[in-house]
């Protein structure tokens, strides 16, 4: 509603002024006396006068965009404001932009909010390509989440999952239903608190500080997910209208406060002992920053590259989840073969470890399948185009936004068939189909160069909680709730959320 009502203002404000620059402006983006023929673009909605086709996007932008797509093509434009926006629905014309003109699409549309203390500039997720963001991806591919370091951190992984299990054990006891996202986000948060600083969320001095990252993450990722009408119309930015740049940069200080008290800590520490202490990726980073002789990484490069891993790995990954238990709760014979398929794998008791994913194929469909219904990031994050390219039959000029709606494509059913729309786990039985962005029907991690670095440590994750749970527990729904009247209503940000939380019921299982 702030935004619509926002919206409605500068429209009525700035409609004179649109009928002025209609009559002057060229033609789309062919500059005047140019000789070559105005581009072929990508058909759309017509838009109206001032605000273009933002009143298309409505609520849900990625299911809005879908139907569009339905209309108009794989591929449409969009005026939204002043920005231009192409937007594409199918894996063929997605692999052209994630792969084969990767290197002309791989910078980000910056929305204004992450602007914020320059976090455009120092983040990975929206940071352009150069020197310092190859030198991130990096430090992310070989330093934090490779293989090798997975591995060796394989044991904060399972006690974060046992502590899981527990609290969960301990609501089945009393019969008290689970708030799933909840536990979840507890649960992805605890992991990464105790990867990169050696500290648990609860527990510890230092871990009730760091308690607050959990309404800073979801204050963080609400703010970037929402619209705001400064990106639509530039001139605005440095009026910030709606506030949201503000509120950010709020965000962004009380997060940096809270790893500067960190870092500070850890380099005191490191002082007394003359060296390296925890094996934890704190400590990697500052040996990084101290020993690197062309001052790449320093220690606002780190706060900025916390940030991102904290911001985009829990919400991400708790979403994930919450959808996989809504989709099996709904469908009572995929949750007893997925249940049934660990119980016959895994003892009484035990948790799901990494070595046994290899033996559970239905529970890897499972999470499959949620992700190709609900991507963490339905849009993927926003690029832009460095120069013209021909896409399909289409060009899309310079400068223009580019969408690629992975949901729309999760759901086609030129893809998948004629129950697209359905949780069919079995769909992946047979399937080589995977995530790691390299078949483009399914990438709820993008692909190319601006795939997400955290993808390892996140499949590993998903697998491990859901499962856990899934072997030790039976699940129903709350009392008065069923499948029939379950809301399964979205919340659109960054990532999509349930608009109203999973709550259910567990109880310990007998064999």
């Amino acid at each position: 509603m702030d935004f619509l009502l926002h919206l409605l203002i500068f429209a009525m404000c700035f409609y004179l002024l649109w009928l002025c620059y209609q009559l002057s402006r060229p033609f789309f983006l062919n500059k005047p006396g140019s000789n070559r023929p105005a581009a072929t673009l990508p058909p759309g909605p017509p838009p109206l006068p001032v605000i273009g086709n933002l009143l298309s996007l409505g609520r849900l932008p990625h299911r809005s965009l879908h139907r569009l797509s339905l209309t108009y093509g794989p591929i449409l434009k969009l005026s939204l404001g002043r920005i231009t926006t192409v937007v594409v629905s199918s894996p063929s014309l997605a692999r052209v932009i994630l792969q084969t003109y990767d290197s002309c699409f791989s910078n980000r549309f910056v929305p204004d909010s992450l602007t914020s203390l320059h976090h455009h500039r120092l983040g990975l997720s929206f940071m352009p390509i150069s020197p310092l963001f190859k030198t991130l991806r990096k430090i992310y591919s070989t330093q934090m989440f490779s293989s090798r370091k997975l591995d060796d951190n394989e044991h904060l992984r399972t006690e974060q999952v046992r502590q899981l299990v527990q609290d969960v054990a301990s609501c089945a006891r009393d019969g008290q239903a689970v708030n799933v996202g909840e536990v979840f986000f507890r649960t992805t948060l605890n992991l990464l608190s105790n990867t990169v600083f050696s500290v648990d969320v609860e527990g510890s001095e230092c871990g009730s500080r760091i308690g607050e990252l959990k309404e800073l993450v979801a204050n963080i990722m609400t703010e970037a997910g929402s619209p705001n009408i400064a990106d639509y119309f530039p001139a605005l930015k440095r009026w910030d209208p709606q506030g949201r740049k503000r509120r950010m940069e709020a965000y962004f200080v009380r997060m940096f406060d809270i790893f500067d008290e960190m870092m500070e800590k850890r380099m005191e520490e490191r002082e007394k002992k003359g060296g390296r202490g925890k094996k934890d990726v704190l400590e990697m980073l500052l040996d990084i920053c101290q020993d690197d002789d062309e001052d790449a990484v320093d220690l606002v490069l780190i706060k900025h590259m916390f940030l991102d891993v904290f911001a985009a790995g829990t919400d991400t990954t708790s979403s994930t989840l919450e959808w996989a238990m809504m989709e099996l709760l709904c469908s009572p014979e995929k949750l007893h073969n997925v249940q049934s398929e660990l119980r016959d794998t895994i003892n009484r008791g035990n948790l799901v470890e990494e070595s046994d994913l290899p033996r559970l194929p239905y529970l890897k469909a499972v999470i499959k399948e949620t992700f190709r219904l609900h991507p963490p990031v339905p849009l993927l994050l926003p690029r832009i185009a460095g120069e013209e390219k021909l896409v399909g039959e289409y060009a899309i000029p310079k400068g223009v936004q580019v969408l690629v709606n992975v949901w729309g494509m999760g759901r086609d059913p030129r893809v998948w068939g004629e129950n697209a729309g359905e949780f069919i786990p079995e769909r992946f039985l047979e399937s080589q189909v995977d995530v790691r962005g390299q078949d483009f029907e399914l990438l709820p991690f993008g692909a190319g160069r601006r795939i997400c670095p955290g993808m390892p440590l996140a499949i590993r994750m998903v697998h491990l909680m859901l499962g856990s749970l899934l072997r030790n527990f039976d699940w129903k729904f709350e009392e008065g709730i069923n499948r029939e009247n379950i809301d399964m209503d979205e919340r659109f940000g960054i990532t999509v959320q349930k608009a109203q939380p999973l709550k259910a019921v567990p109880s310990a299982v007998a064999a």
